[in-house]
Order: structure tokens, then sequence, then C-alpha cells
């Protein structure tokens, strides 16, 4: 069965006077089948790694650069990550693919990169307003999957994150029956049917436990209501309780 996963991604936020609401996530128990993650910003990972150590909060980085090592100024790789504390990192996610022209191919190697420094990467597919408009989300979704995809990729080493680009950060929330629809066809789609598969766009507290109630839906890729353990952890025991 696939695993049950709470997934936060802080993006390009957080100081280390913030640090203060992993240790208050850190306090909070969930239940014994649902996973929790931060991936903060690359400056926080280090100290955030030591705070959570012991605990069963898990962390992960925001991207990672295909090769191991080498001349690559301003970038991380996954074994730095991994070095850092990490076990996940997010990949091929809206933002990248759209600030810095990140194509499937692309995603699909920093992938191979992860799991080859151990890392359970996080693949993220989406469509944009444009495309669901026109009719494409599935078309699109299901060739975002095929081309971000390793070879070898399994239930062990990847999970798969829907994010519509047209709800991330807007406040907008596509319909359960859209939601459905795209994680029905992705189950399908998968290499291995055990993969987590994860929403994200615009998850709340108000909203998280009709989202987890649905089938396929393991959980969920949270932005800006990660930042505070209050409203990450209401979102958490939802899943728990899903």
């Amino acid at each position: 069965m696939p695993c049950k996963l709470a997934a936060g991604n802080w993006k390009m936020n957080g100081l280390r006077a913030d640090l203060d609401e992993l240790h208050k996530l850190v306090a909070m128990q969930p239940g014994p089948e649902c996973g929790v993650l931060i991936c903060p910003p690359a400056t926080l990972l280090a100290p955030m790694a030591a705070i959570a150590e012991g605990s069963h909060v898990q962390l992960g980085g925001q991207d990672c650069h295909t090769d191991s090592s080498g001349a690559h100024t301003g970038d991380i790789s996954a074994t730095m990550l991994a070095d850092a504390g990490a076990r996940y990192v997010i990949l091929g996610h809206s933002e990248r693919r759209a600030d810095h022209g990140e194509a499937s191919s692309h995603v699909a190697a920093k992938a191979r990169a992860a799991h080859t420094a151990g890392l359970i990467a996080i693949i993220c597919v989406g469509e944009t307003e444009a495309e669901r408009d026109a009719g494409r989300t599935l078309e699109v979704v299901l060739a975002q999957l095929q081309g971000s995809t390793p070879d070898g990729a399994n239930a062990a080493n990847t999970v798969i994150a829907y994010e519509p680009v047209w709800a991330i950060g807007t406040g907008r929330t596509p319909t359960l029956e859209q939601i459905a629809e795209v994680h029905d066809a992705l189950r399908a789609a998968v290499p291995d049917a055990g993969m987590s598969l994860l929403y994200g766009g615009s998850v709340k507290p108000g909203n998280a436990a009709e989202i987890f109630a649905l089938d396929n839906v393991d959980g969920a890729l949270v932005g800006g209501a990660s930042l505070k353990a209050v409203d990450f952890g209401a979102i958490i025991a939802a899943l728990d309780a899903a």
C-alpha cells in the first residue's frame, strides 16, 4: 500500500529565527502510518537536521543538480543534501520548470542523481490554467510523468506530486472531481502501483480532510500552510485520520 506523507515545501522562506516552528512540529506526534517531511531552504537544512534527529520529522531538499560535484557555482548536489541530513528532494516543481526552463528530461536526470545518492525523489507534475481550459490536463500531466520518471523508479525511491499550476499559492483549488480524475489517471500510469501520490495546490487545514478522503490521494505537498506548525499540524492530523 502507498505510504501516507505530509510534505511541507518552505520554498524561499525561512530564517534561523523560524527554527522554532520545527521544534513545535517535532513535539507533535502523528499516527504511525503518517510520514512528516519538511523541505526547507538549503540554508536551514543542517540546523533543522540537528533539531529533527531521532524524531518523526524527516527533511528534504527543494532541488538538486544532476552531477554529484563539480564546477557548478550556486548549485547543490543530491549527495550534499544527503550529507546535510536530507532524505527526500523535490524535483520538477512548476516554479523550477517555469522560472528555470527545466524540461522533463532534465527532471528525470536529477531524479537519477537523487536515487544514486540514496534520496527519495518527489517528482512534481501539473498543468497550467491555459492547458486545463484547453482540455489537455491528462495529456500534459501524463506526458510529464512519463518524461520525468527515470528507469528504476519505484515505490521505495519515488513519490509523485500532482500540483495544478493555477492552484499553487492562488487560493484556488480544483474541485474534488478534478483532483480525483488526475490521481486516478496517475495511479494507472505510474511504473509502480505502490508509489505514493500527493496532491499540492492551496492545501489548507480547512480543505485537507475532504482531499485526503479521495481514492489515490496519499498525502499532500503543502506550501504556505507548512510554514507554521499549527497549520501544518492540522493538515497532518487530517491525513492521519483519513
